[in-house]
């Protein structure tokens, strides 16, 4: 879960909040830009972290009882297994790109390397089930990769004042993108996008307390916290 402190305690959005809201910027993609495999690659956009479900997988919290943001874990060998094995039974480019993420996201901790190894393994195999090729399975990845970069940036609240750039990530083919933000909407350089403006949303929950027993009490608070649906415009200018 992505967690942000404010005056009035904690701010939640879910992995599977953030992995909608990267879902809906990657369906705005350019169509002449699009993957050949367009929907397998907005679904496992969308779907990349759904295996990280707050409402029944943990841990929750850290020493001190306050939530624990995605960034303070570490590589969980069950998740990531039943993540593949949910993406196997719908699709071999679906679980490509899957394997590519665990790589992206846990490639620097040794625990996860034995894993990373026979996911590597099995790549050539599942690209010939697939009848894809490396080459289509980058730039599909590179689509995926830089939405969820620009849904953690929204979800983070890591948005410059004063219309200072900030890279989000870079495209398909190697594009390096930026953004800033103008009045009440982000402007993205160069833009990628279909049309010139849209509006994306994403929901947060919101939590008084600062720190919490344990997980079951924390995932009480969590299932019964109010609810706040964000809305942010994307614009070419």
């Amino acid at each position: 879960m992505i967690v942000n402190y404010c005056n009035s305690g904690w701010e939640i959005i879910t992995q599977r909040a953030h992995g909608l809201l990267a879902g809906q910027i990657c369906a705005r993609w350019k169509i002449s830009d699009q993957p050949n495999r367009w929907v397998e690659t907005l679904i496992a956009t969308t779907e990349h972290d759904d295996v990280f479900n707050e409402f029944s997988r943990g841990p929750l919290l850290c020493d001190n009882g306050g939530p624990l943001d995605f960034k303070m874990t570490a590589f969980d060998m069950e998740a990531c297994i039943e993540m593949m094995d949910k993406a196997l039974s719908k699709s071999r480019f679906i679980a490509l790109l899957f394997a590519r993420h665990i790589s992206f996201t846990h490639g620097s901790e040794a625990a996860a390397k034995p894993y990373l190894a026979k996911l590597k393994k099995q790549e050539p195999q599942w690209i010939k089930e697939a009848r894809s090729s490396m080459e289509e399975v980058n730039r599909a990845y590179a689509l995926l990769e830089f939405c969820d970069a620009f849904s953690l940036l929204i979800c983070q609240d890591q948005i410059p004042p004063e219309e200072r750039r900030l890279e989000i990530s870079q495209g398909p083919g190697g594009t390096s993108y930026q953004f800033f933000q103008q009045e009440q909407r982000l402007i993205v350089k160069p833009w990628p996008f279909g049309c010139d403006r849209f509006e994306v949303s994403y929901e947060r929950l919101s939590l008084k307390d600062i720190s919490f027993e344990n997980d079951k009490v924390f995932r009480k608070a969590l299932q019964k916290a109010p609810v706040e649906l964000r809305n942010v415009i994307i614009s070419r200018q």
